[in-house]
């Protein structure tokens, strides 16, 4: 399988691939400091830097699986929410793609908040496209990471015949949705922890945090509530403030893995 990786960042969803045997072909990433860590750990995957300006005649290579954690700030809880109305709302930029590349998977990933905002808009447009999707919410201690970290992982999967024109999904079903999207209504999605073991790791995270008192630790059990403490001055770290920029926009890949695994699993077992 051939990734192309969007909003590439430090390259987690690219580390994710390696691990389940998937062949990047590109990355699209703006950032300085993010292209040279790329281009150090991938020294032979191109680079694009700006989303806007990619084309599909820009890459000669077929395309399965494209993935991206699109910008994040327009609908995080930390930010002022203007959503689809903030000018670093990307996604448009993400569907454009991939129309034009038309892979059989998309996995997008963004806040947790993301469900509540603009889920109806993505998945009206990748319907469109032919895709059914699954939005998914994982926390990294979904995967035994030491932290919260939810986040909504939108996958999504389309083979050629459901692709080929006519056998897109019910066009009035579409039009209601873009219909509710344009007149502000918005849904709570339940979807819950979709994951067994994410809603496992999810109970024992809040235990452990109920249980740090007494502990002699801060956060009990070495867990953290959201991010670990990094002090103000770090001497003869370089670049630190890039580093921690490029963690904290980061995806968490052993959660990528999983869905890369089982897409990778699930198309071996039908070759």
């Amino acid at each position: 399988m051939n990734h192309l990786d969007l909003f590439s960042g430090i390259g987690g969803f690219a580390l994710a691939a390696r691990w389940a045997g998937i062949n990047t072909v590109a990355f699209c990433e703006i950032e300085p400091f993010a292209q040279k860590v790329l281009k150090k750990n991938f020294p032979s995957v191109p680079v694009f830097s700006d989303i806007c300006k990619l084309k599909r005649s820009d890459i000669n290579e077929s395309v399965d699986i494209i993935t991206g954690g699109f910008p994040c700030q327009p609908f995080s809880v930390a930010g002022r929410k203007k959503g689809t109305k903030d000018d670093r709302d990307l996604w448009p930029e993400m569907f454009r793609i991939i129309k034009e590349f038309q892979p059989n998977w998309v996995i997008g990933e963004n806040v947790a908040n993301f469900v509540n905002m603009a889920f109806q808009r993505t998945k009206t447009h990748l319907e469109s496209e032919g895709y059914e999707v699954q939005p998914l919410i994982i926390p990294a201690c979904g995967v035994n990471a030491p932290h919260k970290r939810d986040r909504v992982w939108i996958v999504a999967h389309s083979d050629s015949k459901r692709r080929a024109k006519g056998n897109r999904p019910n066009s009035g079903v579409n039009e209601a949705g873009e219909n509710a999207y344009r007149e502000g209504q918005t849904d709570t999605y339940n979807i819950g922890r979709t994951s067994e073991t994410a809603a496992y790791t999810q109970s024992i995270y809040v235990q452990r945090l109920d249980d740090r008192s007494g502990k002699g630790e801060p956060w009990g059990s070495g867990w953290w509530e959201s991010e670990p403490y990094v002090g103000r001055v770090a001497h003869g770290v370089p670049n630190r403030v890039d580093r921690l920029k490029g963690l904290g926009n980061a995806i968490v890949p052993q959660v990528a893995y999983q869905i890369m695994k089982g897409i990778h699993e699930n198309i071996r077992f039908y070759q």
